[in-house]
């Protein structure tokens, strides 16, 4: 019998570095597809900037300035004009930088972007909020895991009741998705139930797009749903993370990836992601990728 030597023993160090937390929108992205999940999460490559997602990001904000003010100066001018300071704030960012948008382009940008503010006071009165939280960031621990979210807003209601609020500057999902959509907020009222103590009494879209509002009331059944399913996800990633199989997952969205010419799906290695992804990022800002946080 051959002798055991210290390597036959050994246990093979990870393909890739298992992250030690999840938010919504990774966990999201893994079920979706693990193939783009180990792109975006694990190796971080940057992804080229997007007008409906940098719209969104500058929409949160002046929303967020917003709310910074006294209650009783909320109004339509004020949201009008912490817009402007959003756009200014945002103008040398990478990602806007990166939209390469003409003169029309930006004017074309703005307006959707006044669009938006403007449909947000018919959906509700701001002076009435009573804002507790704003782009609140939450953390809490599932056994080895920290499962981390930002909360647009947190607040109280007339009953001195939680309420998780989330804008959304995209389209309403049919009623068929709702149940989806709503998956992250659920994830949040875990978040608020573990660092307050409080299980919220109402969780709310605000679909600034269509003028929607979706809510729902958070359970003691929604909650342990969401512990349990981002547990299975996250026994997923770390078998992925050890294993290196990071399965493409074929669908609609392929066409709409980031990372589909590095996709086996498509003929692509995914091996050279990790440097071409990053020249041609550096090439649309022109300039250097900051590092991942």
């Amino acid at each position: 019998m051959a002798a055991m030597t210290d390597t036959d023993d050994a246990v093979a160090a990870p393909a890739f570095t298992v992250p030690t937390s999840l938010s919504p929108s990774r966990g999201s992205s893994f079920t979706t597809c693990p193939m783009q999940f180990r792109f975006s999460s694990i190796e971080k490559l940057p992804e080229p900037p997007g007008v409906a997602t940098t719209k969104g990001t500058i929409v949160h904000r002046a929303l967020e300035l917003l709310f910074v003010r006294p209650a009783d100066r909320r109004t339509p001018d004020a949201l009008s004009h912490d817009l402007v300071t959003a756009l200014e704030e945002y103008r040398t960012h990478p990602d806007y930088v990166g939209l390469q948008l003409d003169e029309a382009g930006e004017a074309a940008f703005e307006r959707d972007c006044r669009t938006l503010i403007d449909k947000y006071f018919a959906m509700e009165d701001p002076t009435t909020v009573r804002d507790i939280g704003l782009e609140l960031r939450m953390e809490a621990d599932v056994g080895s895991l920290t499962l981390r979210g930002i909360i647009d807003r947190l607040e109280l209601d007339a009953d001195d009741e939680l309420v998780v609020t989330d804008y959304k500057t995209g389209r309403a999902p049919s009623s068929n998705f709702e149940q989806k959509s709503l998956a992250g907020v659920h994830f949040y009222s875990f978040l608020c139930e573990a660092v307050f103590g409080r299980r919220p009494a109402r969780i709310r879209l605000m679909y600034l797009s269509s003028g929607e509002t979706i809510e729902t009331v958070p359970s003691a059944q929604s909650v342990k749903f969401i512990t349990t399913r981002t547990t299975a996800v996250w026994s997923a990633v770390e078998r992925a993370c050890t294993t290196g199989d990071f399965r493409p997952r074929q669908s609609k969205l392929c066409d709409y990836c980031s990372f589909r010419q590095w996709c086996p799906t498509f003929g692509g290695d995914p091996e050279l992601a990790s440097t071409e992804a990053v020249a041609a990022y550096e090439a649309r800002i022109g300039g250097p990728v900051a590092a991942p946080a």
